[in-house]
Parts: C-alpha cells; sequence; structure tokens
C-alpha cells in the first residue's frame, strides 16, 4: 500500500509559481500511476493532471495544459506539480493519488489519496 503526503501550498499572486510535492511511502510507488486533483470549495474534486509509472505518459486536464507540469523521481518516491502562470481561479485544495493500473482522470480510479495542500492565488 501507499501514503501520500502533499507538501508546497501557498499564497502566490497571479502570474506567480509555485511547486507542489508529494511524498509517497511505500515499496511498489514506481508502479503506481500519479495524479494531482483539485477541489474548490463548493465544487466537485477535478482532474489536474496524472503521470504514468513508467515516467514517460502524461494526462493534462484541458484548462492547464500548457502552464501545470507533472513529473515524478521514484528514487525519491516524489511527484511534482510545477504551477507557473497561476491564476486566482487556481485557488484550491490540490490532492495527490495513485492508482495501482491505468492513467485515469476520474477520482474513482484512484486508490491511495493524501490530505491535500491549500493553493491561494490573489489578484
Amino acid at each position: 500500500q501507499v501514503q501520500l503526503v502533499e507538501s508546497g501550498g501557498g499564497l502566490v499572486q497571479a502570474g506567480g509559481s509555485l511547486r507542489l510535492s508529494c511524498a509517497a511511502s511505500g515499496r511498489t510507488f514506481s508502479r503506481y500511476a500519479m495524479g494531482w486533483f483539485r477541489q474548490a470549495p463548493g465544487k466537485e474534486r477535478r482532474f489536474v493532471v496524472a503521470i504514468a509509472w513508467s515516467g514517460g505518459r502524461t494526462s493534462y486536464g484541458d484548462f492547464v495544459k500548457g502552464r501545470f507540469t507533472i513529473s515524478r523521481d521514484d528514487a525519491k518516491n516524489t511527484v511534482y506539480l510545477q504551477m507557473n502562470s497561476l491564476k486566482p481561479e487556481d485557488t484550491a485544495v490540490y490532492y495527490c493519488a495513485g492508482q495501482e493500473y491505468g492513467l485515469g482522470s476520474r477520482t474513482t480510479q484512484y486508490d491511495y489519496w493524501g490530505q491535500g495542500t491549500q493553493v491561494t492565488v490573489s489578484s
């Protein structure tokens, strides 16, 4: 099994950047597809981006492609989300999630979840 802990959230002005990290504990991290989701108050949790266990295949949500980049470092058991050109509408709690197999974009496809990290974009 895998346990996930997000970090790196905070307050940033519009146009700024943040890098989120998701540290995983578990001996099979390299075999999991890893995804990022976000949830704003009163809204559903939405898919942001995911990366396959091989590290060579990614899937991006339409609203973030070109601004956000996902990567993973299996040696550190960590997945990252680099967020550039942030907008106020990016404000949300960001969650990382692990999927045993596949590269899904639905919450129900993921087996493990972190507790989330708050991202707030001002101005």
